[in-house]
């Protein structure tokens, strides 16, 4: 009859020391996604989440703020390409893209294409006057939701309604030319010159009738 053996330990182990080295070890060191869930504790993910929201409610504030700018100011005001250059009146005009032909400001979008590419009626030139036009090409009033074409200040006529394009202190123009008479004009048309084609024709044009007895006529 044979004996039935037991294993001895071996010498450096000892009988209930080998599970409480691996219970030890698994306790200590744990799995990795075990020691996060631990690390980060509910209230952790309560952080994230609030700056998670901060920064989505700042983004949303800050795209908010960039519509209403441009609803506010429209859209950018300046054309690329447009160049200014001077009429034969010696006024301010635009320049056409065959680079020869000046037409003056004023015929810029008033509805007939003056360029021989009509370049001076594009969409992108006249979508939303005067905010769309060119610097060189606006002028504005002494009431500052009026505006003029460059070429209408210093003209002789009362474009702005209040004398303000041709008279200081929102405009600074030459004195009257040869073709025109000094005076106060009782004309809503003229302001502080008439024309000498007016003058004796027996009818009161200046408030102190310099146009009929002192005006030498055209």
């Amino acid at each position: 009859m044979g004996k039935i053996g037991t294993e001895k330990p071996g010498p450096d182990v000892w009988p209930g020391e080998s599970t409480g080295r691996a219970e030890s070890i698994s306790v200590g060191l744990g799995t990795p996604s075990s020691r996060e869930a631990s690390d980060c504790s509910p209230c952790c993910y309560s952080r994230r989440g609030a700056c998670l929201s901060a920064f989505l409610i700042l983004l949303l504030t800050t795209l908010a703020a960039l519509i209403a700018l441009v609803a506010i100011l429209g859209p950018p005001s300046r054309t690329p390409g447009a160049q200014a250059c001077v009429t034969q009146m010696n006024r301010t005009g635009f320049l056409c893209n065959d680079r020869s032909s000046c037409i003056p400001a004023s015929r810029v979008c008033d509805g007939v294409r003056t360029c021989a590419h009509g370049e001076d009626e594009e969409e992108a030139l006249c979508r939303a006057v005067p905010q769309s036009l060119p610097g060189f090409l606006v002028a504005h009033c002494g009431d500052p939701a009026s505006w003029i074409y460059s070429d209408q200040m210093c003209d002789g006529i009362n474009n702005c309604g209040d004398c303000s394009d041709e008279l200081s202190p929102v405009t600074t123009c030459p004195p009257c030319g040869p073709g025109w008479w000094l005076c106060p004009s009782t004309v809503f048309k003229y302001c502080s010159c008439i024309p000498r084609s007016l003058c004796r024709d027996h009818v009161q044009h200046c408030s102190d009738w310099s146009d009929e007895y002192s005006c030498p006529g055209p």
